[in-house]
């Protein structure tokens, strides 16, 4: 457990910093959905020219987030789990070693089922393992890795049991007579909003662009005990360089970071 120390200044100055607060190291469970549209091509292609597919890029996002989550922290913890038609586990010890994430991506398959996805299994999994990261004094935290344009997730779970936070990314296709994306949206953000204990983030594509998952992701790093709500969220900044004549201009067509 780390202490962001802080002070509030006298009035006249206008200045404000935070007070002293705990916040504690995470055990992070990744949750990664396997349905069939897990390898859906993104809009890029790999060095050998075949595109990359969306479990690719769920991959390589979730090594850059391990990567630079321990380089903030090195006491961060990380295990992982597979989505069918419910949660499953990849690799259950907790590591903050970032080959224990190379051999869990070995251990996935895709799995062909149809039909509903139930998270009350990954919920009664979190709790548990809550349990124990809280008797660490640490806290604990799902990132959920969802993919399916016309399946919306159901749960069965308490209301008054919140005991980690969950975090979405929701990749989908594009509207259309054989999907519902807006629907399982809608469902994603019930969940979080049942479960999280701090405040948990949702984003959602139908870009099929890696970058705006990269971008996600790094806005995910944000430690659940120090966020805001998302509504207030206005990061990553464009890097776009503005010069007088570029003013004028208009600007470069930047992915916001929403909700929605």
């Amino acid at each position: 457990m780390e202490i962001i120390e802080g002070h509030r200044s006298t009035p006249p100055s206008g200045r404000y910093t935070l007070q002293p607060s705990p916040f504690s190291s995470e055990d992070i469970l990744f949750c990664i959905d396997v349905n069939t549209e897990s390898l859906v091509e993104m809009k890029v292609t790999g060095p050998n020219g075949r595109p990359f597919t969306r479990l690719d890029t769920m991959k390589q996002a979730i090594l850059l987030f391990i990567n630079a989550k321990l380089a903030i922290n090195p006491d961060h913890r990380f295990a992982f789990a597979a989505l069918g038609k419910s949660a499953s586990w990849l690799r259950k010890e907790f590591s903050s070693e970032v080959e224990s994430a190379m051999a869990a991506f070995r251990g996935i398959s895709v799995d062909s089922s149809s039909g509903h996805v139930d998270l009350t299994q990954l919920f009664r999994v979190a709790a548990h393992e809550a349990k124990k990261s809280r008797a660490q004094n640490r806290i604990f935290r799902v990132i959920l890795l969802y993919c399916r344009s016309s399946v919306a997730p159901q749960h069965q779970w308490p209301a008054t049991q919140r005991l980690f936070t969950l975090d979405v990314i929701y990749l989908h296709d594009k509207p259309g007579p054989d999907n519902c994306p807006q629907k399982v949206y809608d469902a994603l953000v019930e969940a979080l909003e049942h479960v999280s204990e701090y405040e948990g983030y949702i984003f959602e594509s139908g870009q099929g662009l890696t970058r705006v998952l990269f971008r996600y992701m790094c806005v995910l790093l944000s430690h659940p005990q120090q966020r805001c709500v998302q509504d207030d969220v206005d990061i990553p900044k464009s890097l776009t360089k503005k010069s007088p004549a570029a003013d004028s201009a208009p600007a470069e067509e930047n992915v916001p970071v929403t909700s929605q």
